[in-house]
Order: structure tokens, then sequence, then C-alpha cells
């Protein structure tokens, strides 16, 4: 399936400042970028960058005093796999890959040794996989209400299971959490979303287990406001502080995002099947 997608960005700069930015599609083996193309007003020199153990596209700019916009689009096309969610299970942590363990220890807004107790006691009796992530998500919905302004850039994964409020970046950290005290790995996705109502950059969590064709990295949406067969991946990390669209290193000003995604033909309605998304 190919998806259009785009974001404009408005900022009112200072002083001369940098600015690091997040927001291009990544290109992977299930998630290819067809076209694309980057617009700043005024016109600046950028530099590119493309992290290797993540393959989240970094570029940075130095902006004069003044308004400063960027404008991003691209065409991707997105063939992800659907597996039968019985199918797949926890790996322990003897035979786990070394290179996903960065995601089973607690970070900045992901506190798993804060949530021990919680996490096991309401959800250590889930069978073990797909199912237990699952159940977590659930449970997430059901109990945490979403609510603009409920949390700011400071609100933690433990924050959020006390307050029981929050976007789709608490409701991310939160299933983060209680997976990594789980035993499984699981990492931070900010990603383009189809029929996310209103449009916006969007945050969702890949949860490494054991599939049919081994282990891999699975998607889901504790908010269920999204169609995991649709995202289009931007970043993955620990938890937001690595993924952030905008850094600016300097005061300014700006606009709320502009940002859309829609299918280029009309799609099926989404499946109870398991999405997978990577190595």
């Amino acid at each position: 399936m190919d998806y259009e997608l785009g974001c404009r960005l408005a900022y009112r700069a200072k002083g001369e400042t940098p600015f690091v930015f997040n927001i291009e599609a990544q290109t992977s083996g299930l998630q290819i970028v067809r076209e694309e193309r980057l617009t700043l007003t005024p016109t600046l020199e950028v530099e590119h960058w493309t992290m290797p153990e993540s393959g989240n596209r970094y570029f940075r700019v130095i902006a004069p005093p003044g308004p400063l916009t960027v404008e991003y689009t691209a065409r991707v096309s997105l063939a992800p796999p659907l597996e039968d969610p019985a199918t797949i299970g926890e790996i322990a942590p003897a035979h786990l890959p070394l290179s996903v363990f960065t995601h089973l220890y607690p970070s900045r807004y992901c506190q798993s040794d804060k949530l021990e107790r919680f996490a096991r006691s309401t959800f250590g009796s889930l069978d073990a996989g797909y199912d237990r992530v699952n159940g977590i998500c659930n449970w997430i919905h059901d109990y945490v209400t979403y609510e603009g302004g409920a949390s700011d850039a400071l609100t933690s994964a433990f924050d959020t299971v006390t307050q029981r409020a929050g976007v789709c970046r608490d409701f991310a950290h939160l299933a983060i959490a209680l997976c990594r005290t789980l035993g499984i790995p699981a990492r931070y996705v900010s990603a383009y979303a189809p029929r996310l109502d209103p449009p916006d950059f969007h945050a969702v969590v890949e949860a490494y287990l054991q599939g049919p064709q081994g282990g891999g990295w699975y998607i889901f949406d504790p908010t269920r406001m999204s169609e995991p067969d649709g995202l289009v991946r931007i970043g993955i990390g620990r938890d937001a502080a690595e993924v952030a669209f905008c850094s600016p290193y300097g005061a300014v000003d700006y606009e709320k995002p502009e940002v859309w995604i829609k299918a280029t033909e009309p799609t099926a309605p989404s499946t109870t099947q398991a999405v997978r998304r990577g190595e």
C-alpha cells in the first residue's frame, strides 16, 4: 500500500538558532520512500545524517533570526507481514539478541524499575507473548483517559500510571515501561498515522517477540486510534527523548504542526493480525 504524507512546521527564531529535525520517513525493507521533498523558507544549507543503529534520519539547519518554515512531503510504500497473534511468543533473556538489551533497561520516561510490583500483579498471569503485550495495551486504553493538556514534557510512565491521563506519548511510555518490567524489549516509535483524528505526529510501541520467522519487532498502539498496518515510521528510540521531531537550540516561538497522511487507494478494514515491522 502506498501513502502520501507530509508536514508543515513554522517557527520564529529570536536569534541565530540551530534546529535538528526528525520528520523524514525511514527507509527499510518493509517501508520504502518512493519520492520525497524537503522545502525550507528561507532557503538554508541542510546537513543530513542517518543513525546507523536505528535508521532515524536527522537533518540540521542554522536558522537566522526571524521566521522559519519547514515543509516535508513523501510517497511511501508499506508491506508489513501480517501474522497470527497466537503464533507469537516471548523470548527468554538468555536467547535475546544482545542488540535489543538496551530496550529492556529503564530510561528517562520509562522507569520500568519502579513498576515491577504493579506489572507482575496485573499482567503476570496473561499468556506470554503477543497476548500479554496486547493485554497491557488494552488495560492502558481502558484505564487511562486520553486527554490533551493532562501531561507535559516531563510526564513519565510512573506519572501516567498514577494520574491515569495523558496523550499518545504517555500511553506509549507506559506500555514500554510495563513490557520492560516483564522482560519484553520495547521501544518508542514516532510515526505518520492514517485515520488519526485530528492528524498529528503519533507515538506507538514496538515489542520484540518470537514469531514464526524468528525474533522481530511487532507494532502496538495503546491508544487504539490508528491502524498499525498503515503506520509510517519516522523514528525509534528508548523513549520520546530520542525521537523529538524538532529540537531547537535557542529561544523560538512556534505554531501547531500541520501533519497529514492518506492512502493512495481505498484500504480494507483493520484486521486482528499482528503487524511485524522489523528484525
